[in-house]
C-alpha cells in the first residue's frame, strides 16, 4: 500500500489488562512491584489470545512488568506476533507506602483518601498524578501508525485514564471505569474525534456470566 495512502487510514488501539495474579486475587496494590500471573490468570490470556485472533493485529507492545510481559507472550505465541516493552505503559507509581498493602487497608490513610478523592491535584506517594500517568500512556499510544491495529498489554488504572481521555470524561472519574483482568478494550484514532468501539470484553465467557462480575463486589 503507497505510504501516503496509509496515512489516511485510522490506527486502532486495543487495550488490555494483563491476566489475575494472587495479588489482584487479595486486593492487594502491586503498582510497579513485580508479582507474576496465577494459573487462572495464564487462562484468562489464552482466552483473549482466541479472541485476538480475529482483530487483525498487527504488532504487541507491552508495559515491562512481569505479569503484563507474561500475559503479552502468551498472546504472542498464539498470534505469532512480535512483542516490545515499553516502561511509559506500566501501571500507577504508588510507592512503598502503599504498595503491597490492601485496599482495605491504605484506605484509612489520609493521603490516600485525598488521592481518591482528587487523583488529578493529589500524587501517590509514588509521585504520580492520574495526569501524569495518562500523559505517558497517551505518549506510549502516539508512536501507532495509521494503518496500524497495535495490541497494548498493561495495567488497570493506566487503562481507565486512557479510556477517560478517548471517552472525553473528567479524569478524576477514571475509577468508574471497569477494566477486569483480561480485559479487552478497541479505540479508533482517525480524522476527527477518536471513536471507542467496546470497553472491557471478555473471552471467557463465564465470567461474565458471574455476579462478582457486574455487581462491584470484585
Amino acid at each position: 500500500m503507497p505510504p501516503d495512502a496509509r496515512a489516511n487510514m485510522s490506527t486502532t488501539i486495543v487495550l488490555m489488562r494483563h491476566g489475575e495474579t494472587a495479588w489482584n486475587r487479595e486486593r492487594r496494590i502491586m503498582g510497579d512491584l513485580d508479582i507474576p500471573l496465577t494459573d487462572l490468570g495464564r487462562s484468562q490470556c489464552v482466552a483473549a489470545a482466541g479472541l485476538l485472533e480475529t482483530f487483525g493485529v498487527d504488532r504487541i507492545v507491552t508495559s515491562t512488568m512481569v505479569r503484563a510481559v507474561e500475559s503479552a507472550s502468551i498472546v504472542a505465541e498464539r498470534l505469532a506476533l512480535p512483542v516490545s516493552s515499553d516502561d511509559r505503559m506500566v501501571e500507577v507509581r504508588f510507592g512503598a507506602q502503599w504498595q503491597g498493602k490492601t485496599y482495605e487497608e491504605v484506605g484509612r490513610d489520609p493521603v490516600y483518601q485525598a488521592f481518591a478523592l482528587d487523583p488529578v491535584a493529589n500524587a501517590t506517594p509514588g509521585g504520580e498524578t492520574a495526569g501524569l500517568v495518562q500523559q505517558r500512556g497517551l505518549e506510549a499510544l502516539a508512536d501507532a501508525q495509521p494503518g496500524e491495529c497495535v495490541l497494548f498489554v498493561t495495567h488497570g488504572d493506566l487503562i481507565r485514564t486512557l479510556l477517560c481521555h478517548f471517552l472525553a470524561t473528567p479524569l478524576s472519574e477514571f475509577r468508574r471505569l471497569r477494566t477486569d483482568n483480561g480485559g479487552l478494550s478497541a479505540v479508533a484514532i482517525g480524522a476527527g474525534k477518536p471513536e471507542v468501539k467496546f470497553l472491557n470484553v471478555l473471552a471467557d465467557q463465564e465470567r461474565v456470566r458471574s455476579h462478582t462480575h457486574w455487581s462491584g463486589r470484585a
